[in-house]
């Protein structure tokens, strides 16, 4: 798998690089669009999840019989349900459509999973199982701990892994996986987007910072659709603006500002 993976990435910056003669900056620019749509849906999927989970747990009759949770979209709305953890049914959902700050809709009733639900989380839980066994090396570093947003894509499945943390003044970055499956949560890939945790400091020796960087490996050409992810969920809760990735295979850097939500690109 890792060989596939490995030759897919070769394959993209040969395409990047090639392609620098024949309307590069417009072919680029596609990239990037691509990648700040992935992240911003990321996004939505883990802010919903951030504020439902908020909400459940200053609600003591639902923490009792807490089983977990699973966040969807259905008929564009995101979706978070709670799992009982008696029976795996569904104990309270949150739905958001525009506003991620709160729910459009907020039930705390117990339902039996719809199919979708179940179907899904049968993926899921067959992924996971798939990624427990030896061939796949995936690591939790102290004082993190792991998000899974899985999304179906062309008939197959696109599961995300992205670092949360507790501490403060930090923004994780880094030890993130993309891990495609087909119908059945067999995986057929995984790509690492960084080679560890990449912990940003945002304020040094009680100096506030205003702009982070990072550099890329050569096989992970483009910023990462789970960098904007990650900093579209922290970065507002210590105000800072903008984040910065170099990208060695291309030689270029490239600037997610947080204020307009555009990438921008310097260099060769």
């Amino acid at each position: 798998m890792k060989k596939i993976v490995f030759l897919l990435s070769l394959f993209l910056i040969s395409t990047i690089v090639m392609s620098q003669d024949e309307g590069f900056d417009d072919i680029l620019r596609q990239q990037l669009d691509s990648v700040l749509v992935e992240g911003t849906l990321l996004y939505k999927y883990e802010k919903a999840a951030w504020v439902a989970t908020d909400m459940i747990m200053k609600n003591q009759s639902i923490i009792e019989n807490y089983g977990g949770y699973f966040t969807y979209e259905d008929n564009g709305n995101i979706v978070v349900i709670f799992l009982s953890r008696s029976d795996n049914n569904c104990i309270a959902e949150c739905h958001f459509k525009d506003d991620f700050a709160k729910p459009d809709v907020f039930k705390a009733k117990a339902r039996k999973l719809r199919n979708k639900e179940v179907e899904l989380l049968k993926v899921r839980s067959k992924i996971f199982e798939n990624l427990s066994s030896d061939k796949h090396s995936i690591s939790i570093p102290d004082g993190y701990s792991p998000n899974f947003i899985l999304l179906p894509f062309a008939e197959k499945y696109k599961l995300y892994m992205i670092m949360g943390t507790t501490q403060i003044d930090v923004i994780p970055f880094g030890n993130d996986y993309l891990i495609v499956a087909d119908m059945d949560g067999n995986i057929e890939s995984l790509k690492s987007f960084h080679s560890r945790i990449i912990p940003a400091y945002t304020n040094i020796d009680g100096k506030k910072v205003r702009e982070i960087f990072h550099s890329h490996l050569k096989t992970t050409p483009l910023i990462s659709a789970t960098d904007i992810c990650t900093f579209k969920l922290y970065a507002p809760l210590y105000d800072v603006k903008k984040f910065t990735v170099y990208s060695p295979a291309l030689e270029k850097y490239m600037t997610f500002n947080l204020e307009i939500n555009e990438i921008s690109v310097k260099g060769k």
